[in-house]
């Protein structure tokens, strides 16, 4: 498919992360440990979750600029990440790490869509400094990053939030109550697990709960086919279900979900329809193969939205 073409007043999105190297392998089963299964499909694709994310908000109709560390200048795999890249319209500004080897993930996806992957990252990735704070907030309507990335990336969101940019962040592994992202940030949407494992609970409405006293940002979690959840500028809990659809491919679709978020936050939308509009965009990538290279255009999206709204949010709590 190809990208959506970008209007000329179209907000302008920074995406920092670390991109991958997605190998991916459609299988009728899990290997169980010691055993061979034949893949029935392959693809190798570029990944991560803010490369997947400025993938999804060039498909939107979004400008974007990526950024993030990637392996020494030689290494062919960078070239190939950043080859397909180029195809959506995606401007980069990464750092290549001497003698570093780029990220590298093996993924699996079942018959029902869902995927199991085993990532590589190369420790060196992590000891590095992003270009230029003021070349990269030119022009900036949003930011969008990884909390695993904190090492490297908090400053900039330090300054981004002084410059009431908006700042979302992909919280998908745990954070400590003290991390300056948590400040930095203006939204944070966590995966359930890394939700829970950073609020010390398995419940999900207290655990949000437990993140607001520690933030002032707007915190949300993200729970796949059973929905978003979030607290509203009242502190009280609200869900969202997703879109029902038929599910082939989950790879990408969270990050997706995160890009068009992003997007709608720089456009001005309300929490409502920025929630509904990140679901309609998710749940479409969900409907191809392809992780966030299936994700969707403006129009697919905004029909979805019109032909099958979904229940407004409930409030419960």
């Amino acid at each position: 498919m190809a990208a959506a073409k970008q209007a000329g007043g179209a907000k302008s999105i920074l995406c920092i992360g670390m991109p991958v190297r997605d190998l991916i392998y459609r299988i009728n089963t899990l290997p169980g440990r010691g055993e061979k299964v034949r893949a029935e499909h392959f693809v190798e694709l570029a990944g991560g979750n803010a490369l997947n994310a400025s993938v999804g908000i060039a498909r939107l109709g979004g400008r974007v600029t990526f950024c993030g560390p990637t392996g020494d200048a030689s290494e062919t795999t960078s070239g190939f990440v950043f080859d397909q890249v180029a195809q959506e319209g995606i401007v980069t500004n990464v750092v290549h790490v001497p003698g570093a080897v780029t990220p590298i993930s093996n993924v699996m996806i079942d018959p029902s869509g869902e995927r199991t992957v085993v990532t590589y990252r190369d420790p060196k990735l992590w000891d590095v400094t992003l270009p230029d704070t003021d070349t990269l907030l030119k022009d900036c309507d949003a930011v969008l990053t990884e909390n695993r990335c904190a090492s490297f990336v908090t400053d900039l969101c330090v300054e981004a939030s002084r410059r009431k940019i908006p700042v979302v962040m992909d919280a998908d592994v745990v954070m400590s109550p003290r991390e300056g992202l948590l400040a930095a940030s203006s939204h944070i949407i966590f995966s359930a697990e890394a939700l829970t494992a950073t609020a010390a609970t398995t419940d999900l409405d207290s655990a949000l709960q437990r993140i607001a006293e520690q933030t002032p940002s707007f915190v949300a979690v993200t729970r796949g086919a059973q929905g978003m959840t979030w607290l509203d500028a009242q502190g009280h809990v609200q869900h969202m279900p997703t879109f029902p659809v038929h599910t082939v491919d989950t790879l990408g679709a969270g990050d997706v979900f995160h890009g068009a978020f992003a997007l709608a936050v720089a456009e001005g939308m309300g929490i409502e329809p920025a929630m509904r509009f990140a679901s309609a965009a998710a749940a479409l990538k969900c409907t191809r193969f392809g992780g966030a290279f299936a994700a969707p255009t403006r129009d697919e999206v905004e029909a979805l939205i019109a032909q099958k709204r979904p229940p407004a949010p409930s409030k419960i709590a």
